[in-house]
């Protein structure tokens, strides 16, 4: 009879080791964050999980700071590094990812509605018209720029976006520039390179502005953020419209490319979207 007492006895000390091992492992479950893998918006996300408390960086980290700059991370965070057109496919598979506002509205997510917290409207990551160096007075450029700063464009962003993508224009114009020779672009083509959504919705609508005067608006879509600047840098497009300047001078340093801002249209903030995870409790 001892015998059999002592075995059981034994049997609930090896269960109770085994649930208490198991309790604090759980407790312990390391949380996962997707962020943008492009060094300008991996820094937009670290900053912003920074503005939520959600980690520290080192001082003086900035635009161009990765998870190595990380000083502190209390929720033992491990961090994926995802292109940023990729974060909506990864969401259901990680606590939270933080996403592009452009890719978020892809994906059928509302940046206002759906994210847990999200960006400023800073005008520093504000999205533009990158053309090639030199290129930029051209009166091909400076036509599309005037239809993209007309207040026909920021009515439509306002009105179809309600706050997850905002005109930067501060005084939006009638859609054309008094010191361009429309008569002489009249029958040409202008063509971008741009991002479906919303770079591509807002050329619609500069598309038929600038058809007033006779000219045609040629749009291409890409999902990606190499091939439009290349397709600019090598002539074959005369413009596109996916980025921020930030971006584009980190993609100027390291591809030897000569693209400059050529006008600041809207910013897209990035948001911190829930996957495993509804609320940011677990980071609070």
């Amino acid at each position: 009879m001892k015998k059999i007492i002592s075995l059981v006895l034994a049997a609930v000390l090896v269960a109770s080791v085994a649930f208490a091992l198991s309790s604090c492992g759980s407790k312990a479950e390391t949380l996962t964050i997707a962020i943008p893998n492009d060094t300008t918006n991996e820094a937009r996300a670290l900053l912003l999980l920074q503005e939520n408390g959600i980690i520290k960086l080192k001082d003086g980290a900035g635009i161009t700071a990765t998870k190595l700059d990380i000083a502190e991370n209390p929720h033992n965070i491990d961090f994926k590094e995802v292109e940023a057109a990729q974060l909506p496919n990864v969401l259901q598979d990680v606590d939270y990812a933080v996403i592009n506002s452009n890719f978020a509205i892809s994906a059928g997510l509302n940046p206002v509605n759906d994210s847990l917290a999200i960006e400023g409207s800073s005008s520093a990551y504000g999205n533009i018209i990158a053309v090639k160096e030199g290129n930029e007075k051209n009166d091909n450029i400076k036509a599309l720029v005037a239809a993209l700063q007309s207040k026909q464009i920021a009515d439509f962003i306002a009105s179809k976006y309600a706050g997850a993508v905002v005109s930067t224009v501060d005084n939006p114009g009638t859609g054309y520039d008094d010191s361009v020779d429309y008569a002489a672009l009249a029958g040409s083509t202008i063509k971008v390179a741009a991002s479906p959504t919303p770079h591509a919705e807002i050329l619609a609508i500069a598309k038929d502005i600038l058809a007033e005067k006779n000219i045609t608006l040629e749009v291409t879509e890409y999902n990606d953020y190499v091939v439009p600047n290349n397709v600019v840098e090598s002539g074959e497009m005369d413009a596109n419209y996916f980025q921020h300047s930030p971006y584009l001078d980190d993609f100027n340093a390291e591809n030897g490319t000569h693209l400059v801002n050529a006008a600041t249209i809207h910013v897209e903030p990035l948001g911190i979207y829930g996957g495993k995870q509804t609320t940011l409790d677990a980071v609070k």
